[in-house]
């Protein structure tokens, strides 16, 4: 248990190789797969997709185009019962903001999350073996002043 790291129910995320160095994140142990916030999905190769994602929060506006490889398409049920047909990318996940915060590859669906309060969902699979969640603890690895400030 010692290397495992605390996280709270949500969290600040970043992902290095989409050029996204700050993403709120719910943290849910009740999600098997975690899912983005992406619109205007487009596949550019048969093993490459470009999508834009609203990193921040809402009511703030920022448009970061994307481009990762697509690891599979699957059918996913929200937590509503809605099933959906998603794209699966691979991607590198570091846990918080601080570019020394431990990282690895997951495997996260992109969908339209405009709805939800985070734009990213971190589920179980992504953080098996790796992470322990304090269902009371909140922004745990940190919380930035500015986030916006990450995208100048």
């Amino acid at each position: 248990m010692s290397s495992l790291v605390t996280v709270g129910w949500r969290e600040w995320l970043a992902f290095p190789d989409l050029g996204l160095p700050a993403v709120r994140a719910k943290i849910d142990t009740g999600a098997r797969t975690s899912a983005l916030h992406a619109r205007d999905i487009e596949h550019v190769s048969e093993s490459h997709v470009r999508f834009v994602v609203d990193p921040l929060l809402r009511g703030q506006t920022l448009a970061i185009t994307c481009q990762a490889p697509v690891v599979d398409e699957r059918e996913v049920t929200s937590s509503s019962g809605h099933a959906e047909l998603r794209v699966v990318v691979r991607v590198t996940l570091r846990l918080g903001v601080q570019s020394d915060a431990p990282q690895w590859p997951v495997e996260v669906t992109l969908t339209d999350r405009r709805q939800m309060r985070f734009p990213m969902l971190l589920g179980r699979e992504a953080m098996t073996g790796r992470v322990v969640v304090d269902s009371g603890g909140s922004y745990l690895l940190g919380r930035p002043d500015d986030p916006s400030a990450f995208y100048d």
